[in-house]
């Protein structure tokens, strides 16, 4: 299809004011927030989808970098990265790597209006920012789990999102698996009977990271811009590449990094609903260093007729009860096991292996596909689901950090209940972001 035939104006903006707005100099990123107001309406792209992946540490490249560029119609044409050592190996691994445009600002490459789309592979609290700048610059999205950093973000993400008329799959890559997708068609039809409790496990040895001293900035990496939105802090190793997991200003600990698959699993079995009350507890009974996450977490999501039990520990070099990081459906009549080795169906002595009576295509090949027909619709992972078991987690760990024996939140008032802690609780369904890097939707 013909690119160069844009486009509807937007109220407030086209994307021309938009490019210059967001590339004012220096190391803010606005000078004031940007207030969207209409949908960028653009043409589906060609056969051809070109894509630009932002982050490159390991999962920027061995899953983004890699899928895409070997994903049928889809060509990688540019990456993003602070650390340019990082830019350079990530330019490596693909087989056009001369012709790969390598880009320390993010803004830069949303410039390019031949990107059809962007996968977002950051630190966490780049997620939703980046985004919605994607969003608005007309680009769709893939977006790395969890789709935000706070349950403010994740509302209006949803909102950008249906805004704009763009794709945003979310990293659950779970619901774009066959077994899985033909489990919950099974367990809904009662397989096993009703299914009154969940389990979510997520456990493994994450040893300590210790304790790291001051140092300056590797060499030609802009430490501001990784900052982002979060407190002008001095850097050390151990708020860099992947530890950064481990900090409450940039990630969430591993129930949003590794637990959210188990969450949205336990979530999507009940119906991709939200419970009515949390009860949480959990802090950190192994590590003694610069970690900030807990490292043992304990949940218990309560339904009307149902629960999810979530459990974390990262102290563990053994599997839970035999099992590996994967989810228990117990019904009235059997269970289902999720797991690495697939689905499977225990009832009485009779053991069954749950499979796809047809081939479905995994998450990257799915959101070309939607990308291609530009249908948000044919997402197999949409973000409206992500934000589900995005929000759980986030809650979760706003009742850690408040030591609140639990949590109860409202989706459709927006509202917080946390008894002891009720301001605190509310204080932390959002964030404040650093003066220049602010949201650029409202």
């Amino acid at each position: 299809m013909d690119r160069g035939k844009t486009a509807l104006k937007n109220e407030q903006t086209t994307r021309r004011n938009f490019i210059k707005t967001t590339g004012v100099a220096g190391a803010g990123l606005l000078a004031a927030p940007f207030i969207a107001s209409g949908a960028w309406a653009g043409t589906s792209p060609g056969d051809t989808i070109n894509h630009a992946v932002i982050g490159t540490g390991k999962q920027g490249v061995d899953f983004h970098c890699k899928s895409f560029a070997k994903a049928k119609g889809c060509k990688v044409v540019a990456i993003c990265d602070v650390d340019p050592q990082r830019l350079e190996m990530a330019a490596r691994e693909l087989p056009n790597e001369r012709q790969v445009k390598r880009y320390s600002d993010f803004r830069k490459l949303l410039e390019d209006k031949s990107i059809d789309s962007v996968s977002i592979a950051t630190p966490d609290q780049w997620h939703t920012p980046m985004a919605l700048w994607a969003l608005m610059a007309g680009k769709h999205v893939y977006i790395e789990k969890p789709c935000s950093h706070t349950v403010e973000e994740a509302e209006l993400l949803i909102k950008a999102a249906a805004q704009y008329n763009k794709c945003v799959q979310h990293g659950t890559q779970r619901r774009s698996e066959g077994d899985h997708i033909e489990a919950m068609k099974q367990l809904n039809s009662g397989i096993i009977g009703k299914v009154h409790t969940v389990k979510a496990i997520n456990h493994q040895l994450r040893n300590p990271i210790g304790r790291a001293a001051v140092e300056q900035p590797p060499r030609g990496v802009n430490y501001d811009m990784w900052l982002g939105p979060s407190p002008v802090v001095p850097f050390t190793k151990n708020r860099w590449h992947y530890n950064w997991h481990w900090f409450w200003d940039y990630g969430g600990g591993d129930t949003v990094n590794d637990g959210v698959h188990q969450i949205d699993i336990a979530v999507w079995a009940l119906g991709n609903r939200y419970p009515k009350r949390m009860i949480v507890s959990g802090g950190q009974y192994f590590y003694n260093d610069d970690h900030e996450t807990p490292d043992t977490q304990t949940a218990i999501l309560q339904y009307d007729d149902s629960q999810i039990i979530y459990e974390m520990r990262l102290w563990t070099p053994y599997n839970l009860e035999g099992h590996d990081n994967g989810n228990v459906a117990y019904g009235t009549d059997g269970k289902m096991d999720f797991g690495r080795s697939g689905v499977i169906v225990t009832k009485g002595k009779e053991q069954i292996k749950i499979e796809s009576p047809e081939p479905v295509e995994s998450i990257v090949p799915n959101f070309l596909t939607a990308v291609r027909e530009n249908n948000p619709a044919k997402l197999l992972s949409p973000v409206k689901a992500g934000r589900v078991s995005s929000d759980l987690c986030n809650l979760m760990n706003i009742a850690t950090r408040l030591n609140a024996p639990s949590i109860e939140y409202d989706p459709v008032k927006r509202e917080v209940t946390c008894a002891g802690y009720q301001e605190q609780a509310t204080a932390l369904l959002r964030r404040e972001y650093r003066k220049g890097y602010e949201l650029p939707y409202k």
